[in-house]
């Protein structure tokens, strides 16, 4: 009988070639590229689709967003006010494609946003602060100025297409959108220097066509002090040197278009 004699291998193939660690460092690297490129690709979807999207969608887009306020937003005694202004705003001075409906959420932030489908949030801290309905009138209409150009979509930002998605394929009331509005923090919604100009210009116009004057257009942003800026809660009232630019532009706009200023209009 021939005696057996095994073989000796040159490697042991239960232990890999490479460094373990090694293939960690490239397998984070890989899924971080991979990240990267999805969030950059979904950069891109986002000014794609804002434009498009039906008012129907934003709708039931807002859902999540009407939800997470739903504890804050009462019967505000001014609702009815702020309401009837942007009413008149809407059927004298634009033609934009929505039914607006004003929430006031009870909360110290002065600011107001734009959330998807029309529904416009004032917070009453901004409502405290105003001292004419001809401030107030700017500040809707600097707002109905993001509706004109679709901002209030395109500030939401990447996340705006994950939550489309998850609204079409599942229904404004799922738990995954309901998880990514609470991600999507609207006060955080980020407006570029650019799309603030546009919506400054916007509401000046308005302002105009409001009262046939401009009163009130700059005065919000005059008295506002630099401890009262709420950071990046607010895309009006940022610090100075941002908020005299925003004086500075708006002034150079009411000179080119030949404005007139007139008597404020008290608040009631």
């Amino acid at each position: 009988l021939m005696k057996y004699t095994p073989r000796r291998l040159k490697t042991n193939i239960n232990v890999p070639p490479t460094s373990p660690l090694k293939d960690l460092v490239v397998l984070v690297g890989g899924l971080l590229a991979i990240g990267v490129g999805i969030y950059v690709l979904l950069g891109f979807a986002v000014d794609l689709i804002a434009p498009r999207i039906s008012i129907d969608l934003e709708k039931k887009l807002a859902d999540p967003f009407i939800r997470k306020f739903k504890k804050s937003i009462e019967a505000h005694e001014q609702q009815p006010y702020v309401q009837s202004l942007v009413d008149d705003l809407q059927s004298r001075c634009t033609d934009l494609p929505y039914v607006f409906k004003v929430h006031i959420v009870e909360s110290e932030a002065i600011n107001a946003a734009a959330l998807p489908g029309g529904h416009i949030l004032v917070f009453s801290g901004l409502l405290e602060q105003v001292s004419s309905e001809n401030e107030l009138v700017f500040i809707l209409s600097h707002e109905l100025g993001h509706y004109a150009h679709r901002d209030h979509l395109k500030g939401l930002g990447r996340g705006l297409v994950l939550l489309t998605m998850s609204v079409v394929l599942l229904g404004s009331d799922n738990a995954a959108g309901n998880l990514l509005s609470r991600g999507l923090n609207v006060t955080e919604m980020g407006f570029s220097r650019k799309q603030e100009a546009y919506a400054d210009a916007f509401g000046l116009e308005t302002l105009q066509c409001a009262f046939g004057h401009v009163t009130g257009a700059t005065a919000f942003f005059s008295k506002m002090s630099k401890d009262q800026d709420p950071g990046r809660w607010g895309h009006y009232f940022a610090s100075h040197p941002e908020n005299r630019r925003r004086i500075v532009h708006l002034e150079k706009l009411t000179k080119d278009h030949g404005y007139t200023a007139g008597p404020p209009t008290p608040l009631p």
